[in-house]
């Protein structure tokens, strides 16, 4: 099951991109992808993230989070909270969670609520234990376990996710950064840690690793190292099978958008992660790709060709574009914009593109093309809200 934490529903400055993220998820743009939303486990951050909606839809998968180690407890909360007190404010926010949930309808199986455990990798085996079984009562369906100063280690990490797992009956969810270069390995760690505790694994990743300080675990080496390193995720028997064919469009796009260009031996996307020049390995490679390398790089899909990035004369559409312009570059595309909806698509076009500051994308451009109604709610008051 793939779930994007698509940002902070209780701040209000957030508040346009949750709802535009609900709309096109109500729209069906995301699949099958579930949204949740971060907050303090604290209950009126939680109210307030209930009460974002778009339309009828709101959010139905929730992680809340606390800190739980005595180092936070000393010099962050400094006395404010103590260990019964922080499971006392967690408890309060679930609840609130599970009532706002309980409003909005459905199926059970259609919402959860994750509780996070923020430096659970220097909290003490037996409070994270009392932790994760309060959260679990309160109604948590699984709990993260956040090695938030990137030190925890491969092994360390397997048996404390193994032993909480099974002393908890819920899956632990790994969240790792890479403060010693090691998120890949211990979210991969982690996660076996669960599947030896007979639960299922939730694991933490961010596009190219992006993320605070050292960066989070990196998507694709997580999936690549399942696949290959274990043999785990071919089937739909272990989970949602895995298309791999957007990697690379995926990656290097998130690479032009966040301006952070991938290192050159950044694994399966890096220019020389399939890059031969020794003789001997040039020779075995030609001979057979499998003598040098452990995946076709043909399973990561195409390198994008966006419009913005060809040679030679090239009509741009975005900022200061007139409506020529515009529809030039979208007859290009093969993109059709549905009767009526010119003026909004090109009006989001000019605000998308100052948003960013870059060109628009192709698939940007087919996103709003396709969705204009619900991306309109990323900028309220300026539009014509969706409806």
């Amino acid at each position: 099951m793939a779930q994007s934490e698509i940002g902070f529903p209780f701040l209000f400055h957030e508040v346009p991109y949750v709802r535009a993220c609900l709309a096109l998820a109500e729209a069906g743009a995301f699949g099958d992808l579930r949204l949740s939303g971060w907050c303090r486990a604290v209950p009126a951050d939680v109210e307030a993230a209930v009460a974002v909606r778009a339309g009828g839809a709101g959010l139905r998968h929730y992680n809340l989070s606390i800190s739980t180690s005595d180092q936070m407890i000393a010099h962050k909360f400094r006395g404010k909270l103590d260990r019964s007190k922080i499971i006392e404010e967690m408890v309060a926010a679930v609840t609130v969670a599970k009532e706002g949930l309980r409003r909005a309808g459905g199926a059970p199986g259609e919402h959860s609520i994750g509780v996070n455990a923020e430096d659970g990798s220097r909290t003490d085996d037996g409070y994270l234990l009392e932790f994760a079984l309060a959260a679990k009562e309160a109604g948590a369906s699984r709990v993260r376990y956040c090695d938030t100063i990137g030190g925890d280690s491969p092994g360390r990490i397997r048996e404390r996710f193994a032993k909480l797992a099974s002393a908890v009956g819920i899956p632990v969810e790994t969240h790792c950064h890479n403060d010693l270069g090691m998120a890949v390995a211990n979210s991969v760690s982690g996660a076996l840690g669960d599947l030896d505790a007979g639960q299922d694994a939730w694991i933490n990743t961010c596009v190219n690793g992006i993320g605070e300080r050292a960066g989070n675990a990196d998507l694709l080496s997580c999936i690549l190292a399942f696949r290959y390193g274990f043999g785990i995720g071919d089937t739909a028997a272990i989970g949602d099978p895995v298309d791999l064919s957007w990697a690379r469009r995926f990656g290097l796009w998130a690479a032009y958008a966040f301006g952070q260009p991938l290192p050159p031996a950044w694994p399966g996307l890096g220019r020389n992660a399939f890059a031969h020049e020794s003789g001997i390995h040039a020779d075995g490679a030609l001979k057979d790709r499998g003598n040098y390398e452990l995946y076709d790089d043909a399973e990561l899909g195409p390198f994008p060709a966006d419009w913005f990035a060809r040679e030679g004369r090239v009509v741009l559409t975005g900022e200061y574009g007139g409506k020529a312009g515009f529809r030039h570059v979208l007859g290009g595309l093969g993109i059709e914009v549905a009767d009526g909806e010119e003026d909004l698509v090109f009006s989001l076009v000019q605000l998308c593109a100052s948003a960013t500051g870059k060109p628009l994308t192709d698939d940007e451009l087919r996103l709003i093309a396709g969705y204009p109604r619900q991306l309109a709610l990323l900028f309220p008051g300026q539009l014509t809200p969706a409806g």
